[in-house]
């Protein structure tokens, strides 16, 4: 016998003996009242259903049934059916196409075999046949036989009629045997026939396929999953807004319009001021947030204008060079960055090196002067603390952590998973924001916008307006902040005049060879060739590929 959860299956019978269709979804054209049907219906203790069926259509008459596959339950649930082994002889066609069992029978008479599957379901401590279908054809007579595995098979109520008009069925019963027997006659279109059955509990296999839209699988977006990424989305426009506004108060702040004197006088004197007494690697380093071979030259130049290094033209082997030597040894004038880069010049026990020698393989190493040189940074302020920078993936890791366990927990229990990938999500943002934030601090931004504003103000700076005794500690100062700038060529040509012996010390105090020179013509062509051998010198060597921010 066949067996449904409630009324789940009354379409799949009707469609199994051939007569009903489930309304509201099936058609039947219109059929003479002579159509007679007989059909045999036996549930196997596999629990298919073996359908044979005889339909008899009169001559002037025809006979065609669409009964579908899918029967909608509840607004949510619908039943699923499945029909094989289907044959067809005589004047009649049996298909399956698109969901629908169609069977069509002319004028004769056309005999119908198929197998129908996932037609039995389980109900608590029985097993239950619910037949309800609406006729969608005058039937003249119909004949069914059920038989099952069981013979306990009993019969709890059958009713024909209109809906909310029907009367009991006039003739259905069962035999000693087992069989179930229903005969009706004069069945009318519109009519209804709702038949129950039960029989004992695991009589047959359950393999009903009822699919229910409304049982949320535990990916599904529910209300608790709603509200976890709507706090995700509140999160990630936050993150974003912060980012936004850090990088537009870092680019105001760069941009600015800020002034700045880099000459002081006093008492008739003229000294060369920098912002905050930035020094020259520093400056170059928060210009563009990463460590360049020129800011180590242009550190290198300083650290010979504070008379820690002197720099002398030589010539070898008939081409120009230059030697770096010690004048005073590091103090703790210097910063850990210069300190460093004056011990990768002149390590212990080296007293001077020519700028070709700085290319042998291994000589320089500018990593360690690079991480001193953000170290710096760092300390000053100037840039953002890295070990700060690491808790917000700290805490992102500790998120993806969290949401791959709560997502695999609620998978396996109650459901609402997508939080968990929510929460993981949420820890992917978190590892990934300091790579958005700008690098410098609120100071770094300030104090970058006030070294562009000095750099302006020394394109401004005529000569004559600097008493010649202070003329050359002028230009030497401020000559290594022109290197980073690019703007060297023109800081020297502005001086070219100038007479380093007007201070009563002849020639450039840092930089040998111009002794006897009245101004500086030799200088301005032979410096830029200095700085650019430096530069390659240090750009040949290991790890000189630009600093990450």
């Amino acid at each position: 016998m066949l067996t449904f959860r409630g009324g789940a299956a009354g379409a799949l019978l009707l469609a199994s003996a051939g007569l009903l269709a489930a309304a509201p979804v099936a058609h039947t054209e219109p059929a003479p009242a002579g159509v007679t049907i007989t059909a045999d219906l036996t549930l196997t203790e596999d629990g298919v259903l073996r359908v044979t069926e005889t339909v008899g259509v009169p001559a002037d008459g025809n006979f065609t049934m669409s009964l579908p596959l899918r029967v909608q339950i509840d607004d949510d649930v619908e039943r699923v059916f499945k029909v094989t082994d289907v044959t067809a002889t005589g004047a009649g066609t049996a298909t399956t196409a698109n969901d629908q069992f169609v069977v069509e029978a002319k004028p004769g008479e056309s005999t119908f075999t198929y197998s129908v599957h996932n037609t039995v379901a389980d109900a608590p401590g029985t097993q239950v046949f619910h037949w309800l279908g609406v006729l969608n054809a005058d039937i003249a007579a119909l004949d069914v036989s059920v038989i099952s595995p069981s013979y306990q098979m009993g019969i709890v109520d059958c009713k024909l009629g209109p809906a909310g008009n029907a009367r009991p069925c006039a003739d259905v019963h069962t035999e000693p045997d087992g069989v179930l027997y229903l005969t009706q006659t004069d069945l009318r279109k519109g009519d209804a026939i709702d038949l129950t059955l039960q029989m004992p509990p695991g009589t047959v296999p359950a393999n009903a396929d009822v699919r229910d839209g409304s049982a949320a699988g535990p990916f599904s977006f529910t209300a608790p999953v709603f509200a976890a990424f709507g706090a995700l989305l509140a999160a990630l426009a936050a993150m974003i807004g912060y980012i936004l506004f850090a990088r537009k108060r870092a680019a105001e702040a760069v941009a600015g319009n800020d002034t700045f004197e880099p000459l002081t006088q006093q008492g008739g004197r003229v000294e060369f001021t920098t912002p905050d007494g930035v020094l020259p690697g520093e400056a170059g380093l928060l210009l563009d947030e990463q460590v360049d071979p020129v800011d180590i030259a242009a550190t290198v130049v300083d650290l010979a204008v504070r008379r820690y290094l002197w720099i002398a033209p030589v010539n070898a082997r008939g081409e120009n060079d230059w030697r770096i030597s010690r004048v005073n040894a590091p103090d703790d004038q210097l910063r850990d960055y210069e300190r460093t880069v004056y011990d990768m010049l002149l390590p212990e026990g080296t007293d001077t090196v020519a700028v070709r020698e700085l290319r042998a393989p291994g000589r320089v190493e500018l990593e360690p002067v690079r991480a001193a040189m953000r170290a710096d940074a760092v300390l000053t302020g100037a840039f953002a603390d890295p070990k700060q920078r690491a808790l917000p993936r700290w805490i992102g890791a500790a998120l993806i952590a969290v949401g791959v366990v709560t997502t695999v927990a609620l998978a396996l229990t109650s459901g609402h998973a997508l939080v968990g990938v929510a929460i993981a999500l949420a820890g992917g943002a978190a590892m990934l924001l300091p790579n958005y934030l700008p690098t410098r601090t609120t100071f770094g931004d300030t104090t970058v916008g006030r070294v562009r504003a000095m750099q302006r103000g020394l394109d401004t700076v005529a000569r004559e307006q600097i008493p010649p005794i202070d003329q050359e500690t002028v230009f030497s100062r401020a000559l290594p902040y022109t290197v980073i700038s690019g703007r060297a060529d023109n800081w020297i040509r502005a001086f070219r005049d100038m007479d380093p012996s007007a201070d009563s010390q002849p020639g450039l105090y840092w930089f040998a060879g111009y002794d006897r020179d009245r101004d500086l013509h030799r200088f301005a062509s032979q410096f830029p060739f200095f700085i650019t051998a430096l530069e390659g010198a240090l750009s040949a060597s290991p790890g000189t590929q630009r600093a990450a921010r």
